[in-house]
């Protein structure tokens, strides 16, 4: 089969062209940056004429985009994305009822809710690994130097300006300010479950819309209570989380060391080792294999699924300590292939369990390994998405 594969520098971008290679699909690799993305003209002008003129079986990308999906639906073109990001408002775009799409989702709930909408064109499909790349990863004395830790988290901790948008509210009313001050303390307190959009009423969101204003137009259907839940409320919730967490395993930095990983190199939180961002491809999977305990703490936009960070420890062969997400166990089995917490609490009597517990957390990390790498690989999905596609 023959592939125009989209690259835009996407998280496993070089890997999946990787799998495709290996797996004998011809295909050709399309540079197609941040402003193609955005730009149906643009688009038309490098998309149209090779998809014209160059016989594909199908056009792939990571994540959905709109305007490749119109370019797809002119030449007559199967479109097929892999959506890695919760949440991610294009699955909203009328575009997605175009007939040439093929969009697999990751989280179910959000799989479900379009479904359920009468969407045809979104499928189900979790995340995973190139087994080859990770397994074959060779870790030297340097490396083990360079990235030994007890614990560590690899994240964005959203307190850079772009991110801080739920300050913007702080000059609302005072009871529409202190609503939403505990709606977001209450859910940081639940896993497995998001309830942030249910609780926006109309009065609040009118209190919402004047400080930022959201004006979702005729290419969404996403509505201003769906943006402010998912990429306001929920990002500030995951930045509370993050934090407080770090905050308290900071303040044993004298029984064991917490190492940072983040993308802004100012935070600062005491007992924490701030290491700055961290390469995807080249140090990621270092980080992982040399830190006892790998944190994963789950953005709360995603409501059900596995995030692709804890593929990519388990992947990695290192231990996964993450919050409860409902997928995971539908997929692993805990204290076996990986251990996940329900409470601030519970995640630091596991951290500390487990820092003295060596040999289980050895078998614990070889398992979830293992069964991430014969069962949740790229050739493996890649299969499942052809079979869906040719069905």
């Amino acid at each position: 089969m023959k592939v125009l594969l989209l690259d835009w520098n996407a998280y496993g971008g070089e890997d999946i062209k990787a799998v495709f290679t290996d797996m004998g699909y011809i295909l050709e690799v399309c540079p197609f940056p941040d402003g193609i993305r955005t730009s149906q003209k643009q688009a038309d002008e490098l998309l149209l004429k090779i998809l014209e003129e160059g016989s594909f079986d199908f056009v792939f990308s990571f994540n959905y985009i709109p305007v490749v999906s119109n370019c797809c639906l002119a030449c007559e073109v199967a479109y097929v994305s892999w959506v890695y990001d919760s949440p991610y408002i294009h699955v909203y775009s009328y575009t997605v009822l175009n007939p040439c799409n093929f969009i697999f989702l990751f989280d179910y709930a959000v799989y479900e809710e379009l479904r359920r909408e009468g969407i045809s064109t979104v499928y189900y499909l979790p995340l995973a690994v190139n087994e080859k790349r990770l397994g074959n990863l060779a870790c030297t004395d340097a490396y083990k130097q360079k990235y030994q830790a007890d614990v560590s988290f690899v994240g964005s901790l959203y307190d850079e300006p772009k991110h801080r948008i739920y300050d913007k509210f702080k000059n609302i009313s005072p009871y529409a300010k202190g609503y939403l001050d505990a709606i977001v303390k209450a859910q940081k307190n639940i896993y497995g479950y998001n309830f942030l959009q249910g609780l926006l009423s109309e009065d609040i969101v009118k209190e919402m819309q004047k400080a930022y204003p959201t004006d979702p137009n005729a290419k969404t259907v996403m509505s201003p209570e769906a943006i402010y839940a998912e990429y306001v409320l929920a990002r500030q919730v995951t930045a509370m989380e993050r934090r407080e967490i770090l905050e308290m395993l900071g303040k044993k930095a004298d029984v064991f060391q917490t190492v940072l990983y983040t993308n802004n190199p100012d935070t600062y939180i005491t007992g924490i080792a701030n290491k700055g961002i961290v390469d995807y491809y080249d140090a990621m999977p270092y980080v992982f294999m040399n830190s006892k305990i790998n944190l994963n703490i789950t953005l709360k936009s995603i409501k059900t699924g596995i995030p692709l960070r804890a593929f990519d420890i388990m992947g990695s062969g290192g231990f996964l300590l993450t919050n409860y997400q409902p997928e995971m166990a539908e997929y692993f089995v805990p204290d076996e292939d990986f251990v996940y917490y329900d409470s601030y609490d519970g995640l630091l009597e596991k951290v500390e369990y487990y820092l003295s517990h060596e040999k289980e957390r050895i078998e614990i990390a070889q398992n979830g390994a293992n069964k991430v790498r014969t069962e949740h690989t790229m050739k493996k999905r890649i299969e499942e998405m052809v079979k869906v596609l040719c069905s």
